[in-house]
């Protein structure tokens, strides 16, 4: 941030401004990472405005549970929402570095770029320019995730953001949408909004097997956060140690991960002609390794015994996508079958971070084999419609 712009206290409700936070921390690890695949300049420079974007949000939440502590026991109960704030500016500042390792051209291997459609879904930046047969119209009237399955995360309107665009959100020339979905619906929309065909990047290969091996676990490392990440905010929703303690373990097996990545960079910087050109994996690695340092302080609270605070547990339900659990009753279609032959995230649109059978086993990041039965609770990350569908299917 080249200069920052003055903060004033302003009566706003923590709740909106915690919400807010999570949607934007979510929306920078995978903004920065696609920077990177990319290797984008204009993707990168979004993630270091909305990274000044949460350095006034924190500020802006710091302030009002500032007033709203009156008494020991008011501190005793805001502490965890304080580890909550400074843990998404903690995700913002480490998004911020990612993508810094582009816009600074600091040394990145074209391995990289080979391994990381892997590990994120296609996120695009695109502008609505004049004249386009997006301007003018609203997002319900487009129908963009039904016809095409790219879904509007986000929209950079002059020098604010809409981090929540609903089907009631009309689309202006001069907006800059951020797309999430499939190549070939990417494609489409992208010609839409801007009147220029989208050319999809060839990613690169790389014989290296130290250095393949080094980028691998980051791809992993990254995977991994992100989850930590939800799981996180899961454990303050539901305010549940177990899904805390399975974050501690994620953050455990990120730092193994790291120091297996140390030694293979050490071994591909030998035998490569510029050493130097790795520098680029070095704060890739060290900044998602942050990432999951966030995660855990985001359920510290939960873990120290201290609850979770109401306004945490509203922020989340009202965040752009929502973590929600559900039962599986014994009369639905889910009771004896398996996440894979429900295609669950298919038929949904919700991604099943982890299955708790009674009375307390957790299954984190269940995979398609992951049997189902009456009594688990799935915990489940997606947007309110997709949540709406899993509860039918469930009940």
């Amino acid at each position: 941030m080249d200069s920052a712009s003055e903060v004033e206290y302003e009566p706003r409700s923590v709740k909106e401004v915690l919400a807010e936070m999570k949607d934007t921390a979510e929306l920078l690890i995978d903004l920065s990472f696609s920077a990177v695949l990319n290797g984008s300049d204009d993707i990168a420079t979004e993630v270091l405005d909305l990274e000044d974007r949460m350095d006034v949000l924190q500020l802006q939440a710091r302030m009002s549970l500032l007033m709203a502590a009156r008494s020991p026991d008011d501190a005793e109960e805001l502490a965890p929402v304080l580890g909550v704030v400074g843990a998404a500016e903690k995700i913002s500042d480490a998004a911020g570095d990612i993508a810094k390792v582009v816009l600074e051209d600091i040394g990145l291997p074209e391995a990289m770029r080979a391994s990381l459609p892997e590990a994120i879904e296609s996120l695009l930046r695109a502008e609505v320019v004049d004249g386009s047969e997006l301007e003018g119209t609203t997002l319900g009237a487009l129908n963009l995730e039904t016809e095409t399955g790219v879904r509007v995360i986000a929209i950079h309107r002059g020098g604010d953001w809409l981090l929540n665009p609903d089907r009631d959100t009309d689309l202006r020339s001069g907006d800059r949408l951020l797309l999430r979905g499939p190549d070939e619906g990417i494609a489409t929309v992208y010609e839409a909004a801007t009147g220029t065909a989208y050319e999809s990047p060839e990613p690169p290969t790389d014989d290296d097997a130290d250095l393949e091996r080094a980028v691998d676990s980051i791809v992993l490392m990254k995977n991994m956060s992100e989850l930590a990440v939800d799981l996180a905010y899961g454990s303050v929703l539901f305010d549940s140690e177990g899904v805390a303690e399975e974050v501690v373990e994620l953050e455990a097996e990120v730092d193994a991960l790291q120091s297996r990545f140390e030694a293979w960079v050490l071994r591909a910087a030998a035998q490569t002609d510029d050493p130097v050109s790795l520098r680029g994996l070095v704060h890739l690695a060290n900044s998602t390794e942050v990432i999951s340092d966030a995660a855990v302080e985001i359920s510290e609270g939960v873990l120290r015994g201290l609850g979770t605070h109401p306004v945490v547990e509203q922020a989340i339900e009202e965040s752009d996508e929502v973590i929600v659990r559900v039962e599986v009753a014994a009369s639905s279609r889910f009771d004896g079958t398996t996440l894979g032959d429900e295609r669950v995230e298919t038929e949904t649109g919700m991604r099943v971070i982890a299955v708790r059978r009674p009375p307390a086993d957790w299954v984190i990041s269940p995979g398609p084999a992951t049997e189902l039965g009456a009594g688990d609770v799935l915990l489940a990350k997606g947007t309110r419609s997709s949540a709406e569908r899993l509860r039918e299917l469930t009940s």
